[in-house]
């Protein structure tokens, strides 16, 4: 049977008001021997306090809340090493919430957050377009950090990556080899950074001077299937087509799966952009040329800050937005350099 704080109490003959306040490093009024020898029952007889029911008393539980969209992506596990690390040094805890998009699960795992009394919550939201919920969580106090797709509120702090600029640089390197018919396989539109990816693609064709054709645009879903069937459609119907800009890695790779079905290579044939800079892209034959976004030092920053609003301590800024980095590597080559 697991020690108790009465137990402890009983043993050094006194109060359980006594033992807590030893307990939770707050002993006023507590002798030093009494202290001493309460701290000595704790560790022989390897007590642990219940952390729901210390933080009925002190208004704290040390643990955090991680909810993301998608763990099967790698971008989202670096994020949660980022924010498990910078919890880790503070010695915050992090519970972990995988809500595969689906807002009905995300609404579960906020109850079940809430009923753990978890100090804060660091949200990647999966349906941005409703915020009711997460506004319910504000407006009751629990202190709360967006990440990687943005929700316009005043009242909420945030850390994210330009996607805008993201968006334009992967399209505007391509420009530079000299592909024009540049297809682009968008997130899921409904996301704030998917429709932002999508406008400095547009925005980097139009400073240029190409006109922005819907035919080359097609909407996915981050995921790899999206990027396959994307892939498919552009070819299809865009037979002069010599470069395609993934707007995450996972498609990317979909991408390339269906380029080389085609019998094309790449990049002499085809170039591909992705986005996100997730370690598989390094590993991938050719290696791809992608946008780099720092998920982990996303995720310890959005820790860092969650933190702060925790412990009630100054946020210097209510939102930090990192910059993204093109990275170079073989998946893409000048138009002239072999094009079908």
């Amino acid at each position: 049977m697991a020690v108790t704080i009465k137990d402890i109490a009983r043993l050094a003959n006194v109060s359980v008001t006594t033992v807590s306040r030893v307990i939770n490093n707050k002993p006023e009024g507590v002798s030093e021997e009494t202290r001493q020898k309460i701290l000595k029952l704790v560790k022989e007889l390897g007590y642990q306090p219940n952390a729901i029911a210390r933080g009925l008393v002190t208004k704290k539980t040390k643990t955090i809340g991680l909810i993301i969209p998608d763990i099967s992506n790698p971008f989202f596990p670096d994020i949660a090493r980022g924010v498990e690390d910078s919890a880790h040094i503070y010695g915050y805890n992090v519970f972990l919430c995988n809500t595969d998009d689906n807002l009905e699960k995300e609404s579960e795992y906020i109850r079940a957050l809430k009923e753990k009394y978890v100090d804060g919550i660091i949200f990647t939201s999966s349906v941005p377009s409703d915020y009711q919920h997460i506004m319910e969580l504000v407006r009751d106090g629990v202190p709360i950090v967006m990440m990687d797709r943005r929700m316009e509120s005043e009242e909420i702090y945030g850390v994210f990556i330009d996607n805008y600029e993201g968006g334009y640089l992967a399209t505007k390197h391509l420009i530079d080899l000299g592909h024009r018919k540049i297809g682009c396989i968008t997130g899921p539109l409904k996301v704030k950074n998917a429709r932002e990816r999508l406008e400095g693609y547009k925005r980097a064709l139009l400073d240029n001077g190409i006109e922005v054709d819907e035919r080359l645009i097609f909407e996915g879903d981050y995921k790899i299937n999206s990027g396959i069937i994307g892939t498919e459609k552009l070819l299809n119907d865009n037979k002069d087509i010599t470069a395609i800009f993934a707007c995450n890695d996972l498609m990317a790779y979909g991408a390339y799966k269906t380029i080389r079905s085609y019998g094309y290579k790449i990049p002499d044939d085809i170039s591909v952009v992705g986005f996100d800079d997730i370690l598989l892209s390094q590993i991938m034959e050719p290696q791809l040329t992608t946008i780099r976004q720092p998920a982990y030092d996303m995720g310890l920053t959005a820790a860092r800050m969650l933190i702060k609003l925790i412990e009630g301590k100054k946020v210097s800024k209510k939102i930090i937005i990192f910059k993204p980095q093109l990275v170079i590597r073989q998946s893409t080559a000048s138009v002239n350099e072999g094009v079908f």
